[in-house]
């Protein structure tokens, strides 16, 4: 055995899913676990070897995010005001109104998804009047999933529409009876104009967007998560806007292991995007930390099923399919797995088609592909799915947006909204995920808990039993389930010996807390590759270094993160923000954030 760099002992390990602890001790060496077993494994430690006490922790291997925009949020993240898991509406003003205050001209105050009016105790949207109000002058945009953003008056000079804008294609401009726009940019027939209009905005420097993304994969070690898989995105331009990931991968800084697909970008030429990138790369490319994984989750613009349950289901061109297998076609040829976003059964019949006439001229044999999504998928298109040996990643889309699909379809309809029950009973490679950072919270915990519980944020019963996980279920789709999306099965996913050494050293035990509190677990002790990327509470003093957020307004280094509400007062560590309570009853100061992302203050004002 090699001689251990790192023993955890005196734990509880999740082995294989088994919910009884059975094992207490692990040692890991070159970034691999090299055993498993009890107290003995102490004996084994050599001078160099660090030991670390548990003191009984849950620990579960590190969790693994099979969608999500991890790159593109990394160099935007230290921009964003988050509002995930914000528990008022009045909190949410108050901390925007702090950070316009904080934020010098010309940038803007941006909140990027990861809400739900549902999550307010308020059970509303922030209105135009009240944004305006909290920041006359900085420029706000807050984006709220793919279905709309207000902007207020600064903002909409800073894009320069106005009374003579014409809206744009794929958005509307809301106007008042005069024709002047109010700030409400509406996402009518798909999210174009939302995309568009953010990408306005300034953008960081280079050295500060590789501060910002060693920010944000901090964040997400914080809950645990220690892989991912990047579904690419609108705007996000390959290799210009992978060179910050690209640097912290050479100099041994990413904390959390990336496996990227390529995401088209160009309408009618997503062919020659493809054809150019087989010539630049290929699959497998790089390391077990940062390597490229295939194509999508965008393989050809006509075959997008925007989601936006307050809409219709939108038609798709009948160009689709000719584009589509043109695409898949030089995909499967070049052995290019690839992934495609699929909302609706209906648009997910006509890919199959294509899919399954590609297969007949030009055979997978095996070649890994899959569907983003699938919340509406039928049986018989499961099947079709299973013989052509593809899987789903589903996402907690539904956890933000179920109110509204239970309003347009019905209650009956969204206890399969997605079946993931019968994907797993059919044998379908099913792995876990958010679809962060614009629609869901990129908080692994929310997405456990809707898998566990069957509800959405706002406390909605989506699922009943048939379609709802015990919590062993649901763990494996975060780790064993969602390696198999990358390729990577059977090299981690699990606590056992030869995986990777990645875990997370939970603050409260999954298994045994009450389902309402799944959502407020964090890591205090999270390891990628046999090292420590994340200390916190009892394992503090063990936390790596990480520079301050840059630039000096950055929403991250004032307030965090996610939200996370936990039973444990917040650290003597906090960062205090000078938040005083607009209330006449209330007139005080409170602090945000505990040293690890906590929230505590006094005010109940706030609706705690």
């Amino acid at each position: 055995m090699n001689t251990p760099e790192l023993i955890l002992y005196n734990g509880a390990f999740t082995q294989r899913n088994d919910t009884r602890p059975q094992i207490t001790a692990i040692a890991m060496a070159e970034g691999r676990i090299t055993a498993i077993g009890g107290e003995e494994l102490t004996g084994s430690a050599q001078e160099n070897t660090k030991l670390v006490d548990l003191n009984g922790r849950r620990v579960i291997p590190g969790l693994n995010d099979s969608h999500i925009h991890v790159i593109r949020a990394g160099l935007n993240f230290n921009m964003e005001l988050r509002w995930d898991g914000v528990p008022s509406l009045a909190l949410a003003l108050h901390l925007l109104k702090e950070q316009a205050r904080r934020t010098p001209p010309p940038q803007w105050v941006r909140v990027i998804g990861g809400w739900t009016e549902f999550q307010f105790a308020e059970r509303r949207m922030p209105t135009l009047d009240e944004i305006n109000a909290v920041s006359p002058d900085t420029p706000v945009f807050v984006l709220h999933l793919y279905d709309r953003a207000f902007v207020n008056r600064a903002g909409l000079r800073a894009l320069g529409y106005a009374k003579e804008t014409p809206n744009p294609p794929g958005g509307e401009i809301q106007r008042d009876k005069s024709g002047n726009p109010t700030g409400l940019l509406i996402a009518k027939p798909n999210a174009l104009i939302l995309y568009a209009s953010l990408a306005m905005g300034p953008k960081l420097g280079f050295e500060d967007q590789v501060n910002s993304s060693r920010h944000f994969m901090r964040e997400l070690n914080r809950l645990g998560i220690t892989s991912c898989i990047d579904a690419g995105g609108g705007f996000q331009n390959y290799p210009e806007d992978y060179r910050v990931v690209e640097k912290l991968a050479a100099q041994g800084e990413l904390t959390v292991r990336i496996a990227y697909n390529l995401f088209t970008q160009r309408p009618k030429e997503e062919y020659d995007d493809f054809a150019r990138w087989i010539g630049m790369t290929e699959p497998g490319k790089g390391s077990d930390v940062f390597k490229m994984n295939g194509a999508g989750e965008m393989l050809v613009f006509s075959a997008a099923d925007f989601e936006d349950f307050l809409e219709p289901r939108p038609g798709l061109q009948p160009v689709l399919e000719a584009e589509l297998k043109k695409v898949v076609s030089l995909l499967v040829e070049n052995r290019w797995p690839f992934r495609l976003h699929a909302t609706y059964d209906e648009s997910i019949s006509r890919f199959l088609d294509v899919f399954e006439e590609v297969n007949r001229e030009i055979p997978f044999h095996g070649l890994r592909w899959f569907f983003d999504h699938a919340e509406t998928i039928s049986d018989r298109n499961l099947e079709r799915v299973r013989q052509l040996k593809g899987g789903i990643a589903i996402q907690d889309r539904m956890a933000f947006q179920g109110e509204y699909f239970v309003d347009r379809y019905g209650p009956e309809a969204a206890k399969l909204t997605p079946p993931i029950s019968k994907m797993l009973n059919m044998g379908i490679p099913v792995g876990a995920g958010t679809d962060a950072t614009r629609v869901s919270s990129y908080n692994p915990w929310v997405s456990l808990y809707w898998l566990v519980t069957g509800k959405t944020v706002g406390g909605l019963p989506l699922y009943d039993e048939n379609n709802r996980l015990d919590r062993s279920t649901a763990l494996r789709l975060y780790t064993e389930g969602s390696s198999w999306f990358s390729g990577d099965e059977g090299k981690k996913g699990s606590i056992a010996v030869g995986q990777l050494a990645d875990l997370a050293v939970l603050s409260a035990d999954y298994f045994s807390v009450a389902e309402d509190e799944i959502k407020g677990i964090e890591s205090q002790l999270t390891i990628m590759g046999g090292r420590i990327v994340h200390a916190a509470g009892d394992f503090s003093g063990l936390a790596p270094p990480l520079p301050p957020a840059s630039p000096d307004w950055s929403p991250a280094g004032a307030y965090g993160g996610a939200f996370v509400k936990t039973q444990s007062e917040p650290g003597s560590g906090a960062i205090t923000a000078a938040l005083s309570c607009d209330s006449p009853l209330h007139q005080h100061t409170g602090t945000v954030f505990g040293e690890s992302g906590r929230w505590g203050t006094g005010c109940t004002c706030f609706a705690f």
